[in-house]
């Protein structure tokens, strides 16, 4: 994405899972580290990464460097998502609704970091499938990248966007 090179933009970076897997080998148990970090600038712009390591620092900062690579845009009305979505990964299911303004981030953690680096400030959740922090994560992502605006809807059927909020 070119606007994160840009001076000024500030990507805020934020720790939804730190876990420790470890194998079993012939020497005993390997112990790693694996990082689930969101980053976004609050203004529509949001990426998930996981980072593993022998180290927590350097898995934090794999993940960091996977979240900038996966970046998205959100698009939004006014200070919520679009239309309402369900996002799907593996078993994860998270089911992202519009609120009205004033009614908050209405998520679970892993979900609530997603949206709020991405700048959503009134939107409901549910939780449908899996409670795994990378599958709500993972799914929550694939709901706003499924998220679509009205003008983009309006050109593909080719109508205006008048037409179709008649309806």
């Amino acid at each position: 994405m070119d606007r994160l090179d840009q001076p000024g933009v500030e990507l805020q970076e934020k720790l939804v899972a730190l876990d420790w897997p470890s194998r079993t080998r012939k020497g005993g148990r390997a112990r790693s580290v694996r990082a689930l970090v969101v980053v976004g600038d609050g203004q529509g712009h949001v990426g998930a990464g996981l980072g593993k390591a022998g180290e927590v620092s350097e898995a934090i900062k794999k993940g960091v460097a996977d979240a900038k690579k996966n970046m998205i845009t959100v698009p939004m009305v006014a200070s919520t998502i679009t239309h309402e979505v369900i996002g799907k990964h593996g078993a994860g299911e998270v089911l992202l609704k519009p609120a009205g303004p004033g009614t908050g981030v209405i998520a679970g953690g892993p979900v609530r970091a997603v949206l709020e680096l991405a700048g959503v400030k009134d939107v409901l959740t549910k939780n449908l499938g899996s409670s795994n922090a990378i599958a709500m994560v993972a799914a929550t992502m694939d709901g706003l990248r499924r998220l679509r605006r009205a003008e983009d809807v309006a050109r593909l059927r080719g109508k205006s966007v008048e037409e179709l909020m008649k309806k």
